[in-house]
């Protein structure tokens, strides 16, 4: 029932974003040309792969897909989630879903996933990359600033140990510096606030508003998204521009997510590749990304992995 009444309140406004867009969202197409070039780069290597796609809340979801994987009877399957930083209500709650969709039909295989992968050099390059390509095209100089903007949590979810907040830090602090003196005006911020619950800042809305008091040009960066879909071509493309134009920001410039970039389907190929050689029950990160202490709900924390050195793990 309460499910039913979120979707009735919502439903206007969902109507709304995706008239914008045409009537349906790119994202399961751009996630299927990821797939491929992602199963043609395995394949490229000797691997006999194939790569499925499977959606958290829209279809093809995981009771479907699975009877899919069960039929093509692998001798492994490795969960891959397209969320490069690692969070309970994102990737601990997809790969929840696949683990009891393959328990529901007896798929009995080892099956490792990636949990997260932050700072995985493919994804940093191809983030620098986009970064780099669209303030050339834009013909833009400085001074201006980067707003690295990641979709938001409620402050209670990070309170609780979630580790997303901290990896979007990691993943901000490595692209930074693969970027050098470009971003050396930049801030972390947070967008796609939805309730009343406090959520953890700063709002990119708010960092909009700053840069236009301050007459500062813009490049927003979706650091947290792989591929482009309704919170970028509409609330970044859309409605944070009409913001940024009508608060006096004297450019805005939105950067491009990864989408299929060669440097970042090699990183996801070096991914499943390190995850092939773990064991059923590990947690793979690409370069093996143990949160602080403080991320309690870190999936590598809860199985244990013992760490001296953030980023370096001991196990």
């Amino acid at each position: 029932m309460l499910a039913w009444l979120i979707a009735r309140r919502r439903r206007k406004t969902a109507q709304h974003i995706y008239a914008q867009l045409g009537g349906a969202s790119p994202l399961l197409p751009l996630t299927r040309q990821q797939a491929d070039a992602l199963q043609l780069r395995l394949q490229q290597r000797g691997w006999g792969a194939r790569v499925f796609v499977c959606m958290r809340y829209w279809h093809p979801r995981a009771a479907s897909v699975v009877q899919e994987v069960r039929g093509f009877a692998p001798e492994r399957v490795v969960l891959l989630p397209l969320y490069p930083q690692y969070s309970t209500t994102t990737t601990g709650s997809s790969l929840g879903e696949w683990r009891q969709a393959a328990a529901a039909v007896g798929l009995q295989v080892p099956s490792p996933s990636v949990c997260c992968y932050p700072t995985q050099p493919g994804f940093v390059a191809a983030v620098a990359e986009q970064i780099r390509d669209a303030i050339q095209q834009a013909g833009l100089q400085a001074p201006f600033r980067i707003l690295f903007s990641a979709h938001g949590l409620p402050k209670r979810v990070v309170a609780s140990g979630d580790p997303y907040q901290w990896q979007v830090e990691q993943t901000t602090a490595a692209v930074v510096a693969a970027l050098g003196p470009l971003a050396a005006d930049h801030v972390i911020c947070y967008q796609s606030r939805v309730g009343p619950l406090e959520w953890i800042g700063p709002s990119t809305e708010d960092e909009i508003a700053r840069a236009g008091a301050e007459r500062m040009a813009t490049v927003v960066v979706p650091i947290a998204f792989v591929s482009e879909h309704s919170e970028t071509l509409v609330e970044l493309d859309v409605d944070y521009r009409a913001k940024a134009e009508a608060l006096g920001v004297p450019a805005y410039v939105r950067v491009a997510s990864v989408g299929s970039a060669g440097t970042f389907i090699d990183g996801l190929a070096d991914l499943t590749e390190e995850a092939i050689s773990r064991d059923d029950a590990s947690v793979g990160s690409g370069e093996a990304t143990v949160c602080p202490p403080t991320c309690g709900r870190c999936p590598l924390q809860e199985l244990g992995v013992i760490t001296r050195d953030v980023g370096r793990k001991q196990e």
